[in-house]
């Protein structure tokens, strides 16, 4: 179909149109590779036939009078086809060279239209991701940002700071507080490691009196090793 269009002056395609001459020229460039190899086959024909005739042939020799022997003019015409034949493949030659530089340069042109066509694809992308977005609007966005998380910062300082900085509070009488602390501790430490023992009734009772003074050195040991510890 589109043959058709362009044949009747139709819009055609540019890359299909590059595609169609590299084509073109590609398959004259196959047919000139065979008729010089004809050429070439004919040249190196005429030459062994210049050759053969080149030399006289003693059996028949023409006589003296003859000036032009026809060997010799067998092997003149034959070199003269020769040249022709070599002019002939030299203007294919040239005419070769011709064809395949217009197919380098009908290849690069199309290479190029391809990578200006896939450019141009890109940069209709970028626009439509940007859209109506400009530097200003960026900035815009950016100062924003900044005020936001300085803002955040601010906040999460105040949060975390200390609240009661403006209270007074009785140094002296945090210290004795503390203090009543640590005695009622040390009190119930040492109540709960005095066990009463049991005695019996009867001649022991004079052992029971002896008894309370080693108890208190007891709790007063064990007093001191507490302050020690708390101390520590």
């Amino acid at each position: 179909m589109a043959g058709i269009m362009s044949y009747f002056g139709g819009r055609r395609d540019p890359k299909q149109s590059s595609r169609d001459a590299i084509v073109t020229i590609r398959q004259q460039l196959q047919m000139i590779e065979k008729k010089e190899e004809y050429l070439q086959k004919k040249i190196e024909e005429e030459v062994k036939k210049a050759r053969a005739n080149a030399v006289s042939n003693k059996a028949g020799e023409p006589p003296a009078s003859s000036r032009f022997p026809p060997y010799r003019a067998s092997a003149t015409n034959a070199l003269r086809r020769k040249k022709v034949t070599e002019q002939e493949l030299e203007r294919l030659q040239n005419t070769r060279f011709q064809l395949e530089m217009q197919v380098n340069v009908l290849e690069s042109a199309s290479f190029n239209a391809e990578n200006i066509a896939a450019m141009k694809k890109a940069s209709t992308a970028l626009k439509d991701i940007h859209g109506k977005l400009t530097i200003d609007k960026v900035d815009q966005t950016m100062a924003e940002i900044q005020e936001q998380t300085q803002l955040a910062n601010e906040v999460s300082n105040a949060i975390s700071s200390n609240t009661f900085v403006d209270v007074e509070i009785d140094e002296d009488e945090l210290k004795q507080e503390l203090a009543d602390l640590e005695q009622d501790e040390l009190n119930d430490r040492l109540m709960a490691d005095h066990v009463p023992v049991h005695h019996p009734a009867g001649p022991s009772r004079i052992e029971d009196k002896r008894q309370p003074t080693a108890v208190e050195d007891d709790e007063e040991a064990q007093l001191k090793e507490l302050q020690a510890a708390l101390a520590m």
